[in-house]
């Protein structure tokens, strides 16, 4: 029988270090730029850097300051101006945001006082509280606007803001192509992650049919073989809407892609390079996904395909956390938490491979499946329905894995992102499967 004490200190240090690497990391993408560029706008699709900075601190004072511990709000007048559901993307900067300095303050001060709640907190008594889910809630929020405010910086021009090593080169992968997957039921979601999220929940039942799935994401170079044979002429491979929007918006190639003669390249960070050919492919859409797969004579696996492969267990007939088994992601298992700022070669991490053989599920690429974000049986929105259920519907398509961008707490084998069928900005990728009934 466990200590109840124990279980509590654990869960304070696991609260504690999670809350800690997210802000430190909040603290790096916010200072290594002047203030012009926190108060710009780089793309209207994104926020103004200092948007999501105060953002992030007002949303940890609602929820652990306010709902958790019933104090008085520090700043309610602020509260309207960083509610992601008021105010679009593109109004932010036209909105009286807090100016930098200001906003570091206000975070910071939203800070200390939680650090003072954790000391003495109780991970019990109410769905907020149970096992500390509050914190961790807000940890992967943070962690979430990270991945977002990253993206800016991606988006944004001028000379690089960012550095951080490239991963540890490896041998040309030569395993095979595709993995098959067993058809029959597996375990979809969860009923027992302490700091899974609503749409994640509950764990049911699925059956699935035999399939193959591709060992690694799309590459690069097999990417740029669709290109050149024509793939963004020919409609075939296209949806009638994903026609439609190539074709309006003159999309040619990957987002951040252009070619100098013979050559691809790419805009990473501020830094234009030749794009390596086997690298996972980056900044497309659910569309131009969904294309390549119909012109490989494949399709993108549905989201209950995808998790099998990443979560199944075939010897024991259970479902991991992980695609190598409950541990925690370390750097052995996946690119994760921004350590690097590029996917790994395709068929790197060989330790985190699943019991299948399949490579990468986590981590590197979000990969587009081909589900709409939709509900699990059993369902319920906690603790806001603005979390997950109004997005639920055809307008969105769901990716799994998560990216070079995502930390560890912001990612499991059941994690669900989801966008529009559009978006390309985003760090995703995909991978392909098909029936075996096909083979």
């Amino acid at each position: 029988m466990s200590d109840p004490a124990l279980d509590a200190d654990a869960l304070r240090e696991r609260a504690l270090t999670t809350l800690t690497t997210a802000r430190a990391r909040t603290t790096l993408l916010t200072s290594c730029v002047d203030d012009p560029d926190l108060t710009a706008q780089h793309s209207p699709l994104m926020s103004p850097l200092v948007w999501d900075l105060a953002h992030i601190g007002n949303q940890e004072e609602q929820w652990l300051l306010r709902a958790v511990a019933g104090r008085e709000a520090m700043r309610p007048e602020i509260d309207g101006l960083y509610d992601a559901f008021e105010h679009p993307r593109a109004a932010r900067p036209s909105l009286p945001l807090l100016p930098p300095a200001e906003a570091r303050t206000y975070a910071g001060e939203v800070r200390g006082r939680v650090l003072d709640l954790l000391e003495g907190a109780a991970f019990h008594g109410t769905r907020l509280t149970e096992a500390g889910f509050a914190f961790g809630m807000i940890a992967q929020h943070e962690q979430q606007h990270d991945e977002t405010m990253l993206i800016t910086h991606q988006l944004r021009t001028g000379p690089p803001a960012l550095t951080a090593p490239d991963p540890d080169p490896v041998p040309l992968f030569t395993g095979p192509a595709e993995v098959l997957v067993p058809g029959g039921p597996f375990t979809m979601g969860t009923s027992t992650e302490p700091w899974a999220l609503d749409n994640e929940r509950p764990a049911h039942r699925r059956e699935v049919a035999p399939y193959f799935i591709d060992t690694t994401p799309v590459t690069n170079g097999a990417y740029q073989a669709f290109i050149e044979d024509g793939g963004y002429d020919d409609a075939r491979w296209w949806t009638p809407a994903g026609w439609a929007h190539i074709r309006q918006h003159t999309l040619r190639a990957p987002l951040f892609w252009h070619r100098d003669g013979r050559q691809w390249l790419r805009r990473r960070f501020g830094v234009t390079e030749p794009v390596p050919a086997d690298e996972p492919v980056l900044h497309v859409c659910w569309y131009e996904a969904d294309a390549y797969a119909r012109w490989a004579g494949r399709r993108l696996p549905t989201e209950a395909e995808w998790e099998k492969a990443a979560r199944h267990d075939p010897a024991g007939d259970r479902s991991r956390r992980y695609p190598w088994g409950d541990a925690d992601p370390g750097p052995e298992h996946a690119n994760l938490g921004q350590r690097h700022l590029r996917p790994a070669s395709a068929g790197s991490y060989p330790q985190g491979e699943s019991p299948l053989g399949v490579r990468q599920l986590i981590g590197d690429v979000w990969e587009w499946t081909a589900s709409d974000f939709a509900p699990y049986p059993g369902f319920r929105a906690f603790p806001y329905k603005e979390y997950s259920e109004v997005f639920f519907g055809p307008g969105y398509k769901v990716l799994r894995g998560g990216a070079f961008a995502v930390d560890a707490v912001a990612c499991r084998g059941t994690f669900r992102n989801w966008d529009h069928p559009i978006r390309r900005q985003i760090f995703s990728g995909f991978r392909t499967a098909r029936s075996a009934a096909d083979a």
